[in-house]
């Protein structure tokens, strides 16, 4: 086999915030691997907030993709590579080539069932209520919207994007950026308004606050589950988890964290990082049966690539074969 892996930055459409800072791009490495004529790709967007920078991704692949051996060497990855992005690259890299050399699509091969077109969240960046409103107003007509949050005003925020919004289902995002204050004080009105889920509302490792907090709305981990391993502690604590393939190092580590979250009766949600289309497609393999999917990525960008995923308003398609799988 023979690998390439590449650095690639996609523009995002004004830019994203969230309450660790803003962007206006994506930054992704691409992992390109050849053999026997066919060609399998996947991509990952390295995160900071995991150490993770486009150069330690990437000198990781070099060194992991040097003892591969055959397309099929997944079990092999967590001996190479810690669950993260580098990991998710080359686990989907590898599947798209497996689907290639057999004429299969992947979901055949995994033996699972068929993506279907699944509804995905819209998501607004941290601004100014009234921003936030006008944002909600013109996205009015999508079914799910999900917040970033940051902490002190975000009840104005969740009230504008309501008002602005006001048939739409909402999500809210803290990215760990609350204190138990927060908690208690905002999520009796976020119930009020309608909020469907929070997700992470506290820092990893201060998880445990939650088990002395009201639920009036359902709380799901983001941030504190990355794998398998993780479940048995979220169990209790959380009502469901987020699961990002670029957490969990793949669509191979992915399916066994829903067939845990699915055995302790937890609602999943099947997210993603600001990215191309060539990110979402191996996720949205897990839509099936998910309270909710958070693949917009490519809906952030200024422009995806040109066989991307197919998009009518909130409503994604599963990949054409040529894009991945």
């Amino acid at each position: 086999m023979e690998f390439s892996i590449t650095r690639e930055a996609w523009p995002i459409a004004g830019a994203f915030t969230l309450s660790r800072g803003s962007r206006t791009e994506a930054v992704v490495v691409v992992v390109t691997v050849s053999h026997a004529g066919h060609v399998g790709r996947g991509e990952c967007v390295p995160y900071a907030r995991y150490g993770e920078t486009p150069e330690s991704v990437m000198a990781e692949l070099n060194t992991a993709s040097a003892q591969m051996r055959a397309p099929d060497d997944h079990a092999i990855l967590p001996t190479l590579l810690p669950a993260g992005a580098a990991r998710n690259a080359l686990d989907c890299a590898l599947w798209d080539l497996q689907a290639k050399l057999s004429g299969k699509r992947v979901w055949d091969l995994m033996g699972i069932p068929a993506p279907k077109p699944a509804t995905t969240a819209f998501t607004l960046s941290v601004d100014t209520p009234q921003a936030m409103r006008k944002k909600a107003a013109e996205n009015s007509h999508r079914p799910l919207l999900k917040l970033k949050l940051a902490g002190d005003g975000d009840l104005e925020r969740v009230s504008a994007v309501r008002q602005g919004a006001p048939d739409s289902a909402i999500i809210v995002d803290a990215n760990e950026g609350w204190e138990p204050h927060h908690y208690e004080a905002l999520v009796p009105a976020l119930a009020a308004l309608g909020v469907a889920a929070i997700e992470q509302p506290f820092p990893v490792g201060k998880d445990a606050a939650l088990a002395t907090l009201g639920r009036p709305v359902p709380v799901i981990a983001d941030e504190s589950c990355h794998t398998g391993a993780d479940m048995e502690k979220l169990i209790g604590l959380y009502d469901g988890v987020n699961i990002k393939l670029d957490k969990t190092g793949g669509l191979t580590e992915a399916l066994i964290v829903r067939e845990k979250a699915r055995a302790a009766n937890m609602q999943i949600m099947i997210g993603c990082m600001v990215a191309t289309s060539l990110a979402m497609a191996p996720a949205l393999l897990l839509a099936e049966g998910a309270e909710y999917v958070d693949l917009d990525g490519p809906l952030l960008l200024a422009k995806d690539r040109e066989e991307g995923l197919k998009f009518e308003g909130s409503t994604i398609f599963p990949p054409d074969a040529r894009l991945w799988g």
